[in-house]
């Protein structure tokens, strides 16, 4: 199994859970190295060699090839795909650049569609899955993060295209997170207990719903295809 993006907080708790769940994973980072060195360490300790690192751009869609090449020179094949890399940050309408543009769409668009290009051959040999993580946001945008919304609308598309494309042998769905964990970056308290306000079950999730639904996507799921999960806690309700 391989996944982007996952040496932290989303990317983690489904890593965790999966191997728990006795697979053998393919970490990939791009700038968190410390954390995915110290992730490896803690889940090889369960259980040897279950855990190998992957680093590298993954808007740079001639390392992506080799990325794959890599999971199967080690394991010697590739079940799961996880689209789990993001970038996310405000670009309001009047400062967006190009460079905002070529970031947001690589990491959340591009580079997904082109991994899951590279990774197709191996998939179908084992009937596996692609699971991509979107965003509620890709359903109903998010104010000042217009090319964040556009490029998870994409991914959305992106999910519906592959799975018709790619059935029957390789299933492709998506997960929409809502309000799971709050960003990195400081949001006030006004504007966390407005976004409780608006989800039914009043509360934020955390990221072992995203890990659980990820499970229940490849090992349980074996009649969904071309779905996109939202988890949300009901927010998406709210008008």
């Amino acid at each position: 199994m391989l996944i982007t993006g996952s040496s932290k907080r989303i990317g983690a708790a489904i890593i965790r859970l999966l191997h728990a769940n006795g697979m053998k994973i393919a970490l990939h980072y791009h700038n968190s190295q410390a954390a995915a060195k110290d992730l490896q360490l803690e889940l090889n300790k369960q259980r040897p060699e279950s855990v190998m690192l992957l680093s590298g751009n993954i808007c740079d869609s001639t390392q992506l090839d080799k990325m794959i090449k890599q999971v199967i020179g080690n394991y010697e094949r590739l079940d799961v795909l996880i689209n789990n890399a993001s970038s996310f940050y405000p670009t309001p309408i009047e400062q967006v650049t190009e460079a905002d543009w070529d970031e947001l769409l690589g990491t959340n668009l591009k580079a997904p569609f082109f991994l899951c290009q590279a990774a197709v051959p191996y998939l179908k040999k084992n009937h596996g899955c692609i699971i991509n993580l979107a965003d509620i946001h890709a359903l109903r945008p998010l104010k000042t993060h217009s090319v964040y919304s556009i490029a998870k609308a994409g991914l959305i598309m992106l999910t519906k295209t592959l799975a018709n494309e790619l059935g029957p042998q390789i299933r492709v769905n998506a997960i929409a997170p809502g309000a799971i964990m709050w960003p990195d970056n400081d949001m006030d308290h006004t504007t966390k207990q407005q976004i409780i306000a608006n989800t039914a079950l009043q509360c934020h999730g955390d990221a072992q719903d995203i890990a659980k639904t990820v499970l229940f996507l490849i090992r349980d799921a074996k009649y969904i295809t071309g779905q996109i999960i939202i988890v949300d806690g009901g927010r998406t309700l709210h008008q």
